[in-house]
């Protein structure tokens, strides 16, 4: 497969130019990685129409060269990155104007760039990089997928393991463990593991309550594969289900069915998050529909596009979304399901294959 590095850093040149910069700073770790296949905690990078140079420090001289190769002019600083940032752009012929990753910076940083003095006129720009992310290629479908399957293949085996009286604690530990046997690098997020009526909370984190018969169970978890994540969520019941529980579970389930059908290329995020919103409001569940339908994943978990009642922008063609309705009632419990979908040129595609049958674990 082709390297797609640059065709990425030739994309982000001319967006540079089309911003009126000479140059774009790029502190946002998976900015970096996306334009480069850098992967370290430390780095700081410079694109011009002409150039890309990397600053990092002697922690990565070895792997900078394994990952980054010939893409990108590479300086290894023995004191530090903005010391040898203002040596190198100040040797960078023709920069002046010179943009910077506002979400991506922190305040010490921003006053680096004031105290910088004239040499340079410094741009905020935001989600510059970001909007080539949106658009994922053939070889981030396939990373995406393949954390999608490493997910799928650890919660088979945990959910055979799972008995009344364990701690949500024990149970997201399970579930860890097996994301690592699979192949797991790390994990997406802080895995949610929420029993009883703590599962009404979307993003529980997971405690010494101990799950008991008749308790929904919500798995919201992710693996990380090459560097790409994904995000999926399945609840279950521990015991059998009452036909309330049925009740509100296939709800939820038919309203991500709707919308993981529907979605596509060229809808709204708006749009998107009303069908499965509408239908659940038809069942008069919807005022504990509180949280979007879904968003973006790749090299993190929440990325560009929104799909939400409040997003008006266009899902474009290559994204990888969440669906992942939910329903949630304080005091009683809740169930989200949760699926990844690629915005493909001839529709969606789902990418997680675990079934979204109420589970009973009996």
């Amino acid at each position: 497969m082709a390297d797609a590095r640059p065709r990425r850093l030739a994309a982000l040149s001319d967006a540079v130019t089309a911003a009126q910069l000479d140059a774009l700073l790029v502190t946002g770790l998976a900015n970096i990685r996306y334009l480069t296949g850098f992967s370290g905690s430390s780095a700081l990078v410079v694109v011009t129409p002409r150039d890309t140079l990397l600053i990092t420090d002697f922690r990565y001289q070895t792997q900078v060269v394994d990952e980054v190769g010939a893409l990108a002019r590479v300086v290894i600083e023995p004191v530090s990155l903005w010391s040898g940032l203002w040596e190198h752009l100040g040797a960078m012929g023709g920069v002046k104007v010179v943009g910077f990753e506002s979400p991506h910076i922190v305040h010490r940083d921003f006053q680096r760039l004031l105290e910088a003095g004239s040499r340079w006129q410094w741009r905020a720009t935001s989600d510059l990089v970001e909007r080539l992310r949106e658009r994922k290629d053939e070889g981030e479908v396939a990373c995406i997928q393949r954390a999608v399957d490493v997910a799928g293949r650890a919660l088979a085996r945990t959910l055979p393991a799972v008995r009344a009286g364990m701690t949500e604690l024990a149970v997201a530990g399970l579930l860890e463990h097996a994301l690592r046997d699979e192949g797991s690098e790390g994990f997406a997020f802080p895995s949610i593991v929420a029993a009883g009526a703590r599962s009404a909370l979307p993003h529980a984190q997971p405690t010494g309550h101990r799950v008991a018969v008749g308790d929904f169970l919500l798995f919201d978890f992710g693996a990380s594969v090459d560097g790409y994540v994904s995000d999926v969520t399945r609840t279950v019941v521990v015991g059998r289900a009452s036909a309330e529980q049925r009740e509100v579970y296939e709800v939820v389930r038919e309203a991500n069915r709707l919308a993981s059908a529907a979605v596509h290329a060229g809808m709204t995020g708006r749009d998107a998050d009303a069908v499965a919103r509408s239908y659940i409001e038809r069942h008069g569940l919807g005022e504990l529909f509180g949280h979007s339908l879904g968003h973006g994943i790749g090299l993190e978990v929440h990325e560009a596009p929104r799909l939400a009642r409040t997003a008006e922008q266009v899902l474009p063609q290559g994204a990888v979304v969440t669906i992942e309705p939910g329903v949630y009632r304080p005091g009683w419990g809740g169930v989200r399901i949760e699926d990844d979908v690629w915005l493909g040129a001839h529709g969606p595609r789902v990418l997680t294959d675990i079934p979204r049958e109420l589970v009973e674990l009996v």
